[in-house]
């Protein structure tokens, strides 16, 4: 009976020296371990940590996972979203509403990729190709098939964009620059649809942004007066109401004479 009280006292107290053990070794390292991860952080995300804390924090929660009623978890959302939303002024958002709105932008270029390079390091996701040019070698005849096929639904055929259901509406996308037309089709925001890769080629969304540029953004109009560039549908009202008219007063003229 001794011996097995012995055993089972010798148990417990090698037990507890091995409790002790592991909780010494936890605290010893687990600061460090924490230490080097925070420094794994490049410079340029550790400055968008820093911008993140202040301005995008109490939305977007601590570690990117959203608030409820306030704003979505930006785990996997990428610089690409970053950059769109935060350089077109659409975040951060005084309120909810049905859309964000176009705004100036509240951060400096090199502040918006701070911070997309914060989100970037700590959740994934898509992300822009380098420089400002992203049309150089598209193919303008095949980025109109492409923008008609894929863009003009919502964003009318000349790219003044159009209402949606709900209060939504497709922006004016002629006022945007390469990168952020290029993460829209990238990320897909509010009602807009993803192209990622797989959908549309980095070859085939650079002949978009060179059909935007070229033929939507600077309309040579060859045809005369535009009529706002909103497709066939107001030619058809304009002609419709000419003719009319025309034909009234030629009536009236007929009728004149006789």
């Amino acid at each position: 009976m001794r011996s097995r009280g012995r055993r089972r006292l010798g148990a417990a107290v090698r037990l507890v020296a091995a409790l002790m053990l592991a909780g010494g070794a936890y605290t010893v390292f687990a600061p460090g371990l924490q230490a080097q991860e925070t420094n794994q952080l490049s410079a340029a995300a550790a400055e968008g940590k820093a911008l993140f804390d202040v301005s995008c924090v109490s939305c977007h929660g601590s570690n990117l996972q959203g608030v409820e009623d306030r704003g979505p978890s930006l785990i996997g959302a990428g610089s690409a979203a970053v950059e769109f939303q935060v350089g077109t002024g659409r975040m951060p958002m005084a309120r909810q509403e049905a859309q964000a709105e176009r705004k100036p932008a509240l951060f400096t270029s090199d502040q918006i990729r701070q911070l997309g390079q914060y989100v970037q390091e700590m959740g994934g996701g898509p992300q822009l190709p380098a420089g400002d040019d992203l049309a150089a070698g598209g193919d303008i005849a095949q980025g109109g098939q492409l923008y008609r096929v894929n863009c003009s639904q919502c964003h009318s055929f000349g790219g003044g964009g159009g209402a949606l259901s709900s209060g939504k509406f497709a922006p004016n996308i002629r006022v945007a620059t390469d990168r952020q037309i290029y993460a829209a089709m990238l990320t897909g925001p509010q009602n807009m649809p993803v192209f990622g890769d797989n959908q549309l080629t980095p070859d085939q969304k650079a002949d978009i942004i060179a059909y935007i540029n070229e033929a939507l953004k600077e309309p040579n109009d060859p045809g005369g007066f535009n009529l706002g560039r909103y497709g066939p549908s107001t030619e058809g009202v304009a002609v419709f109401l000419v003719g009319i008219v025309a034909l009234v007063f030629a009536c009236l003229w007929i009728a004149g004479k006789s």
